[in-house]
This record gives structure tokens, C-alpha cells and sequence, in this order.
């Protein structure tokens, strides 16, 4: 007969798996979180690429592609973490850790003083979710009705937040325009030179966007909360399950389980390890890129890294919005787009300025254009809270010529 202490052990093990029990469970409802982790396969092929020192064009390559289930990844444990350390704390750690992926690529380039990949990828992350993936949105939503509707108040504040977004980038360049040359002084330039007031003059700027981007959380998650609750609501009925084309029982089972805080942290610090890694070897691998394909530093930068960091979130947006729900999709497209602009773009700016490295909010005459024009558009869409095919085929559009232009754009400095 066994002893009552055993029998107590033996209960206790009952009721609580063992650690590999619940490292396989983490590990099931990780890989089945998205349909995109069969691109997983990539990872380690892309570290070897790189660790092996492939071509170029295998390492930056297969890494893009491996850096895309990794941001589905970090997406799903945050909103996993979120789960457990409440509504407000949860909210800071999406609007953080919802766009880690851009944060690392941004940094790692920033360390090794990119700073025009670095700048081209926040400006092709706004415009990429404000016309590409918005415009793809009111198009798949829109095809098969006559128009749909969204939450006016929520896009009319969103849209003005871009508005002064674009002010923080427009003012520099105007700045810089209104400047007079600076004069060598025994071949340097003299303190207070163009370069140095414009430095100076970003990082004040950032500061102030990072305070209203903290003010606007303040705004959606204590003061004006009930504005956001659809949103939220749409999100709580398991709003990342409809947007995959999984939706069998099994599959519903699952989703009544999810990550403890532990859990989530792990896969978190796992995904983020190898984010890191990946794009470390994609961005070394840039400058080979450009000589041998005669693509520009800033369409690659514009265009193609963009994709990597928002492609889970673009499929979500897309489905989303053929489910009618917009407000979900409008939050998902231009509060990325608004994170973006008032919160990373701000924060790789003092991140430079703790490394030393020369990053500030001066884009060229044309980009900052292409900024105002872009915004411009999105805001004519989406101020009367109703949209129709047309007008994503409008903004899709918009991208396209954007594209374009940028594909023909020869690379600059970032002071001329």
C-alpha cells in the first residue's frame, strides 16, 4: 500500500505537467499559432547562409524569408503575454513589441551606420500600410459590397496623429532647405553647421513625438477607452483564428489554450535571439546586394524590407476586412503606420544619438513628397468612416507610383 506522502506525490504530478510537457504544448500552439510557420524551415538555412558566408543574394534572401514567421512569432506570444498582465499593461507591450521586428533590422543597421536603410524602412513602413495594405483592405472588403463602415472618431484622430507625424518630417527638410551652406573651416565644417542644428533639431523633435505617442496611449487605453472598445472586442473574439484559413474543432480546441506568462517570455526571447540573428546577416549582406543588382539602398529599404517585418499583420488586415470588420482592419493599417511614425521613427533617432551614429528625421526633399502626398490621400479616404473598392484601388494605386518613382530614385546622402 502506498504511503500517504506518496500518494500525495503521486497526485502532484497528476495535476501539474512536467517541464517537457509543457515545453511541447508551448511548442504545439507556437508552430500551429500561423499558417505562415511552415517558412520556419528557413531560419536555420539562413543562419548556415550566413554563418557559411553564401552568396549575397542566398543570404539576403533566405533570410527575408525566414525573418517573416519569426514576426508572426513575436506578434503571437506578445498578444499571449498580453493575455496575462492586463489591459493597459498589455496594450503598452503591443504598441512596443508590435513592431520588434522593424526595431531590431532598424538597429542592427543603425549599428552598422545605415542609416539610409534605416530611414528608407520607416518611411516604406508608413506608406506600405497606409496605401498598400489599407488600400488592399477597402478592395477585398469592398468587392463584394457597396460599402462598408468604420469608427469616424477613432480614423478622424488616427489620421490627424499622421498629420503631425508628417510635420515632424516635413519641418527638417524645410529646416535644412532654408539653411545657408555651411563654411569649411580648415576642411570640417564649423560647429553649428547644417548638419549639426539638424541633428540637433531631430532629436528635440523625436523627444515630443515620443511624449504625444505616449499621450495618445493615455487617450486609447484609460480616458477615451470606450472609443476603441469595437476594436477590442473584435480582437477578443478571436479575431487572429478567423484570420486563418484553419478553423476546423481542432483548431477551436486550441484555441481555448494558451501561453503562460513563462511560456510567452521564452518564445518572446527565443523569437527575438533569432530576429537578431537573421537580420544581422540580411543587412550585412545589403551592400553586395546593391552592387550586384543595381537596386538602390532606398527601394530596398523602401520597398522590399517593409515587407518582412508586416507581412503577418497585412494578411490579418486583408482578411479582416473581407469579414467586414473595418475597424479592426483601419486599426491594424494605420495604427501600425502611426506607431510607425510617432514612436519607432522618434526612437531610432535617440537611439542614434546614444551610439553616435548620425540618424535624424531630415529625409530628402522627395521623400518627404511622397510622405506628405501619401498621408494626404489616406486622409481624404478615411475621414467620412465609410469606404469602397475604388478608393483602395485609388490607394493602391498610389503605391504603385510610389514604387516606381523610388525604384528609378538614385541613392543620396542624408545631408544633401
Amino acid at each position: 500500500m502506498p504511503t500517504l506522502n506518496e500518494n500525495l506525490a503521486l497526485l502532484g504530478r497528476s495535476n501539474s505537467p512536467s517541464f517537457k510537457t509543457r515545453a511541447i504544448d508551448t511548442l504545439v500552439l507556437t508552430l500551429k499559432s500561423s499558417p505562415v510557420n511552415y517558412l520556419l524551415v528557413f531560419v536555420p538555412l539562413g543562419l548556415a547562409a550566413g554563418y557559411l558566408q553564401w552568396s549575397a543574394n542566398a543570404i539576403f534572401w533566405i533570410n527575408f524569408v525566414a525573418i517573416v514567421p519569426l514576426a508572426s512569432i513575436l506578434a503571437f506570444a506578445t498578444e499571449e503575454l498580453a493575455e496575462d498582465v492586463g489591459e493597459t499593461v498589455g496594450g503598452l507591450l503591443n504598441a512596443t513589441f508590435g513592431n520588434a521586428v522593424e526595431l531590431i533590422v532598424s538597429i542592427i543597421a543603425l549599428k552598422e551606420n545605415q542609416v539610409r536603410i534605416v530611414q528608407a524602412s520607416m518611411l516604406g513602413s508608413i506608406l506600405s500600410n497606409l496605401l498598400l495594405v489599407l488600400g488592399c483592405c477597402f478592395i477585398a472588403g469592398g468587392i463584394t459590397r457597396v460599402q462598408q463602415t468604420f469608427n469616424q472618431t477613432v480614423a478622424q484622430t488616427m489620421s490627424s496623429l499622421m498629420a503631425l507625424s508628417t510635420a515632424g518630417l516635413l519641418i527638417p527638410a524645410a529646416f535644412h532647405a532654408s539653411l545657408p551652406s555651411p563654411k569649411p573651416k580648415n576642411g570640417f565644417p564649423e560647429p553649428g553647421s547644417s548638419d549639426d542644428l539638424i541633428l540637433s533639431l531631430s532629436r528635440g523633435v523625436s523627444i515630443i513625438l515620443l511624449v504625444v505617442y505616449i499621450l495618445y496611449l493615455v487617450f486609447q487605453l484609460k480616458t477615451h477607452k470606450a472609443l476603441f472598445e469595437e476594436q477590442a472586442q473584435e480582437a477578443d473574439d478571436g479575431i487572429i483564428t478567423a484570420a486563418l484559413p484553419q478553423v476546423t474543432e481542432d483548431s477551436q480546441k486550441e484555441k481555448g489554450k494558451h501561453l503562460n506568462v513563462f511560456s510567452s517570455l521564452t518564445v518572446l526571447l527565443l523569437a527575438t535571439i533569432l530576429v537578431s540573428l537573421c537580420a544581422d546577416y540580411l543587412v550585412g549582406s545589403i551592400d553586395d546586394i546593391v552592387e550586384s543588382s543595381g537596386l538602390s539602398k532606398t527601394f530596398i529599404g523602401l520597398i522590399v524590407i517593409p515587407i518582412v517585418g508586416n507581412a503577418a499583420e497585412h494578411v490579418t488586415a486583408i482578411i479582416v476586412a473581407m469579414k467586414d470588420k473595418m475597424d479592426l482592419a483601419i486599426g491594424v493599417a494605420v495604427g501600425s503606420s502611426l506607431q510607425i511614425a510617432i514612436f519607432v521613427t522618434p526612437f531610432m533617432v535617440l537611439i542614434g544619438w546614444v551610439i553616435d551614429v548620425p540618424m535624424s528625421l531630415y529625409f530628402s526633399t522627395f521623400e518627404t513628397a511622397v510622405m506628405v502626398v501619401s498621408v494626404f490621400i489616406t486622409n481624404l479616404v478615411i475621414l467620412d468612416g465609410e469606404s469602397n473598392w475604388l478608393e483602395g484601388a485609388m490607394l493602391l494605386s498610389t503605391y504603385l507610383i510610389v514604387a516606381l518613382a523610388f525604384f528609378y530614385y538614385p541613392d543620396v546622402g542624408i545631408s544633401n
